[in-house]
């Protein structure tokens, strides 16, 4: 179902599936990998196989196409929302802290994307 409402995301999105590896921040074991289903400025939308609550902080690990290294960053669970029972859920995250370099690397990321027409 489609949002018919007015815009009200600060940065564009980019529909994509990116590789995340990700973990709640305090726990250093227990590392999953998922797919992020959009990406802004702002934060994303990955699929995880746990429900977080609102307000964990994730250690993120995001690999894009025009970057070989890996971008390390912190999100933070705005919503964690289950798509199939007990399996699958769509969590959404804000980005808590960005440095420039990566900045500029999911910047180019998302114009790329959007100017593609999004998938």
């Amino acid at each position: 179902m489609n949002y018919g409402g007015p815009e009200r995301r600060k940065f564009p999105r980019a529909n994509g599936r990116f590789i995340i590896s990700y973990r709640i921040l305090e726990n250093n074991g227990n590392t999953d990998i998922s797919q992020s289903k959009n990406l802004s400025l702002g934060g994303m939308l990955l699929t995880t196989n746990t429900q977080f609550s609102p307000g964990t902080n994730l250690a993120l690990e995001i690999r894009l196409p025009f970057d070989p290294n890996p971008i390390m960053l912190i999100g933070k669970v705005l919503e964690s929302k289950e798509i199939t029972k007990n399996i699958i859920y769509d969590t959404r995250l804000t980005f808590l802290a960005i440095d420039e370099s990566h900045r500029k690397i999911i910047n180019e990321t998302v114009t790329y994307y959007v100017k593609r027409g999004n998938p």
